[in-house]
């Protein structure tokens, strides 16, 4: 069976963006290290889950990547992997989605990911949407948890855990440094 794995970059106080909103995540400790890191973790996933606000600051970006003669290598790699994935974006609001292998899901969020994780292929990663993680965690549907934790503390902002229902005991898998002070680790949900 397929694992849902949420991955997202959250700040030693447990912030996933900052006060500013969803694009206040300058503070991310993002380098050479992270985009290995980063590598490395979607190399196990097949399908991108994403919220409506995710999926489209990522429409409005990553196509263009290809086509950005400033663009680094470690942005044409991520441009060509996300191109070729699928993606399924769950949105109340959204008619339609248009960029390429994308499935829009209007509602029964848990029939579709329980569906999702039956059929055969690599892990189904939630890559950013930190509001639909929140949705998914209090429905216990998070398999693994890959958070970087940045070394700064925000103070305020989005929680990187929110809407929890019961505790949820983990176990740590893999953690790793980075010269940079930031912190990848790797939890498994136990059930």
């Amino acid at each position: 069976m397929r694992k849902l794995v949420l991955f997202l970059h959250a700040s030693l106080d447990g912030f996933v963006e900052g006060p500013k909103g969803a694009m206040d995540i300058g503070w991310i400790a993002y380098d050479s290290d992270l985009e290995k890191y980063a590598e490395k973790v979607l190399s196990t996933a097949d399908t991108v889950i994403w919220g409506r606000g995710t999926y489209q600051m990522m429409y409005d970006y990553w196509p263009t990547v290809p086509t950005n003669p400033s663009a680094s290598p470690y942005e044409r790699r991520h441009a060509d992997w996300i191109e070729k994935v699928d993606k399924v974006v769950f949105s109340k609001t959204l008619t339609e989605v248009e960029w390429h292998h994308t499935r829009l899901v209007k509602d029964h969020i848990e029939k579709e990911i329980n569906r999702l994780k039956q059929r055969p292929g690599q892990d189904l990663v939630i890559l950013g949407s930190p509001r639909l993680a929140h949705s998914l965690m209090a429905l216990d549907l998070i398999d693994e948890y890959k958070i970087t934790i940045s070394p700064v503390l925000l103070g305020q902002g989005l929680p990187l855990f929110q809407g929890l229902k019961q505790k949820v005991n983990l176990k740590l898998l893999e953690n790793q440094s980075f010269d940079s002070g930031a912190l990848g680790l790797t939890y498994q949900a136990i059930r």
